[in-house]
């Protein structure tokens, strides 16, 4: 079976390269191919020597997931679907703005957190996407849109900002996260400055230390909450790692990039969590963590059990954290008309934890397919 070329980084292609018996800048060479080129054809790898040509092809393929579906919004916003097999799909959104191309990219198929909002949650967890599932989004989505530099030239860069917001929790799958993160940053490769990526996570703490020491990305932090008993009920992951915990590991992050902030990702729930009393315990929780608040307009699905704040409501809650110095932004729906908006991130994947079946009373002995929402939303 051919090696797909995409799991490695630079220093897992250098060392398959030596496997191979070729010296260490071959390696160099066929990364930025792949990745600086979006060059899948080994024969179309022209400074390279025909015999190493042949071995790869005999050996090796670039070999991103397929594409199930490309859709476009009105505003711009492009949703692509990706398969990545046994009937599991994970989708990435790029949202073009003025000043700035983002691709939000999914990290699994499914997601094991069961926050309380989120339909991907609802669905369960399915698998980790492999390195080269996760890079291949990006390397895809390069090629769609249509950034291709020639060999003296880097080209306008179209995405030059990832977010991993997409389906699953990135720091669950950590181990293939990491070299994916590496090439979004290797010169060679995409070449993005370490703020144009962001990682965001609901607080795995031992996860956040460990990406701090190995590879310090942008922050974003999934709150929701302001109090260890409401973030219980809806980021259950509060349970193993609560508040107290959670700002600890913010601040140990921040140790290893002094000059950078926390992003807070806040989804505002009708009722819940929106109170002027919740924006005053929020300003009270992060007190010693340098950061910034993104919030968040809930967008439902079915038997989400939860509706959206009202704009009212979002602009007064804002209004009492940028009075206290907190820079707050408020999320701009993009891509609803194709179901690519903030919580609409909607893969096809196997139900194997049955919540979908539990959750609406079905009685039926099949597996579930379901259609889920990313909750680590996209900027």
């Amino acid at each position: 079976m051919a090696t797909n070329l995409l799991d490695f980084d630079a220093e897992g292609l250098t060392a398959w390269f030596a496997q191979q018996g070729e010296k260490p800048f071959r390696a160099r060479q066929v990364l930025r191919w792949m990745h600086h080129f979006g060059e899948s054809d080994f024969n179309a790898m022209t400074d390279i020597a025909k015999s190493l040509r042949d071995k790869l092809i005999a050996t090796a393929a670039v070999s991103p997931a397929p594409t199930i579906s490309d859709k476009l919004s009105d505003d711009g916003t492009r949703k692509f679907l990706f398969d990545v097999g046994n009937g599991n799909a994970v989708e990435t959104v790029f949202i073009p703005e003025d000043d700035r191309g983002t691709l939000c990219i999914s990290s699994q198929a499914g997601c094991a957190l069961e926050c309380a909002f989120c339909s991907t949650g609802r669905q369960g967890f399915n698998r980790n996407l492999s390195t080269a599932e996760i890079i291949g989004q990006l390397w895809q989505a390069n090629r769609a849109l249509g950034y291709a530099p020639t060999s003296g030239d880097c080209g306008e860069r179209v995405i030059s900002n990832v977010v991993l917001m997409g389906m699953g929790e990135p720091l669950a799958n950590f181990d293939n996260l990491v070299p994916a993160l590496r090439l979004m940053l290797d010169d060679n490769a995409y070449g993005l400055s370490r703020r144009r990526v962001t990682v965001s996570t609901s607080g795995i703490v031992p996860a956040m230390d460990r990406l701090a020491e190995t590879c310090p990305v942008a922050l974003a932090v999934s709150l929701h909450a302001p109090t260890d008993g409401l973030r219980d009920k809806l980021v259950p992951i509060n349970r193993k790692y609560p508040l107290a915990e959670l700002m600890a590991a913010c601040q140990r992050y921040l140790v290893h990039a002094p000059r950078d902030f926390i992003t807070f990702e806040y989804v505002m729930l009708d009722g819940v969590n929106d109170s002027d009393a919740d924006a005053r315990a929020l300003l009270h929780l992060v007190r010693d963590v340098p950061c910034k608040f993104n919030l968040i307009p809930f967008n439902p699905f079915p038997a989400s059990g939860f509706k959206r704040s009202p704009a009212e409501r979002v602009r007064r809650f804002a209004s009492i954290l940028i009075n206290a110095g907190i820079v707050t932004t408020t999320r701009k729906t993009r891509g609803d008309d194709i179901d690519a908006a903030c919580g609409q991130l909607a893969g096809k994947v196997q139900d194997k934890s049955r919540r979908v079946i539990r959750a609406t009373g079905a009685a039926t002995g099949s597996a579930a397919t379901s259609t889920s929402a990313g909750v680590a939303l996209h900027p």
